[in-house]
C-alpha cells in the first residue's frame, strides 16, 4: 500500500450517506385529469360526426369503384349520364353521345367549340348564338352521311357546292352581287326560268357559246331601248317555218310628184344603208329606191 493511500485510509470519513428523500403521488388529479378525460371524449365524439358525415356524403354522392353519381370512369374515357353542367371551359378529345340518344348542347348565351395547334394558337372556331351561328376556320366543309362527298365547302377563294341540284324556293329569287360562273341554269318543272338585272345589264358570256332552249314554251327577249344582236366573225341564222317582224316602218316615196301606190298587203322589204328595215310597196320592179325617204332620218 503506499503512503497516499494509508493516510486516506487512515483519515475518519466525514461523507454523509443519503437519507430517504420524501416520497410523491405520481399522475394526473384533480381538475387536469376531468380536463383530459373532457377533451378525449370531445376527440372521440369529432371523430364520429366526421365518419357519419364521410358516408352521407359518400351515400348521397353514390360514389362507387368506378365513379361518382353520373360519372362513370371507363376504360374508353369518363362517361357522364343525365344533365352535365360545366361552369369553367372543358378541354376534351372526343365527345359523343349513346347510341340511343342524341348530343345536346346548351347555354344561356352561345355555344363556343374552339380548335387550337400545340402551340395553343387558334385554328378554327365554332359558335352558335341567338342570332347567328359563326364558323372561323380555314376551309368549311359540309359532307354527306357517309362521309365521302363534299356538299358544300367555303374558304378564302371560292365557295363549292356540290350537290346535283340547288334548289331556291325564295319568292325573290336568288341576287349575285358579282359575276356567276356555272355550266347549266334550268327552271323547276312547269315554271318560268327568269334572268332579270332591274338597274343594270345582264350579260351571258361563254367561250364555246351560249345555247338558250325552249323545248314546249316560247322564247321571248324583251327591252326598253335597243335589242342588238351581233356576231363579229359568224352569222346570224335565223332558221323558222315562219319569220316575221312587227312594226316596220312603212317607206315614203323620196319625190311627194312621185308615182303613188294604191293600198295593199304585199311589200317589198328593203334595207337602208344603216341596216335600217323598212317596206315599200311590191312592184312589177323594186320600188326600194323610190320610197327610200325613210333612210333620211334613220
Amino acid at each position: 500500500m503506499t503512503q497516499e493511500q494509508y493516510m486516506l485510509a487512515a483519515q475518519p470519513s466525514q461523507l454523509q450517506r443519503p437519507t430517504c428523500a420524501q416520497a410523491y403521488p405520481v399522475g394526473i388529479y384533480g381538475w387536469r385529469k376531468r380536463c383530459l378525460y373532457f377533451f378525449v371524449l370531445l376527440l372521440l365524439v369529432t371523430m364520429i360526426v366526421n365518419l357519419a358525415l364521410t358516408i352521407w356524403i359518400l351515400k348521397v354522392m353514390n360514389f362507387t369503384v368506378d365513379g361518382m353519381g353520373d360519372l362513370r370512369i371507363t376504360k374508353e374515357g369518363v362517361r357522364l349520364e343525365g344533365v352535365s353542367e360545366f361552369l369553367l371551359p372543358l378541354y376534351v378529345k372526343e365527345i359523343q353521345s349513346r347510341k340511343d340518344s342524341s348530343l345536346v348542347l346548351q347555354s344561356d348565351r352561345n355555344v363556343t367549340v374552339n380548335a387550337r395547334n400545340d402551340l395553343g394558337q387558334l385554328t378554327g372556331q365554332l359558335t352558335v348564338g341567338s342570332e347567328r351561328v359563326e364558323a372561323q376556320c380555314k376551309r368549311f366543309e359540309v359532307r354527306s352521311s357517309d362521309g365521302e362527298n363534299v356538299l358544300f365547302s367555303a374558304d378564302e377563294e371560292e365557295i363549292s357546292i356540290g350537290v346535283e341540284k340547288l334548289r331556291v324556293t325564295g319568292t325573290e329569287g336568288v341576287v349575285f352581287g358579282h359575276s356567276v360562273e356555272t355550266p347549266h341554269i334550268r327552271a323547276e318543272p312547269f315554271q318560268d326560268l327568269r334572268l332579270e338585272s332591274p338597274t343594270r345589264t345582264l350579260t351571258m358570256e361563254a367561250p364555246k357559246g351560249v345555247e338558250i332552249n325552249a323545248d314546249v314554251g316560247d322564247l321571248k327577249a324583251s327591252c326598253r331601248k335597243d335589242l342588238l344582236v351581233q356576231s363579229t366573225e359568224g352569222e346570224i341564222f335565223l332558221n323558222a317555218n315562219t319569220i316575221r317582224l312587227g312594226n316596220i316602218p312603212h317607206g315614203t316615196p323620196a319625190n311627194p310628184l312621185g308615182p303613188t301606190y294604191p293600198k295593199q298587203t304585199v311589200y317589198e322589204l328593203c334595207v337602208c344603208s344603216s341596216g335600217k328595215l323598212y317596206l315599200s310597196p311590191a312592184g312589177t320592179g323594186s320600188t326600194c329606191q323610190t320610197t327610200s325617204n325613210v333612210c333620211l332620218w334613220s
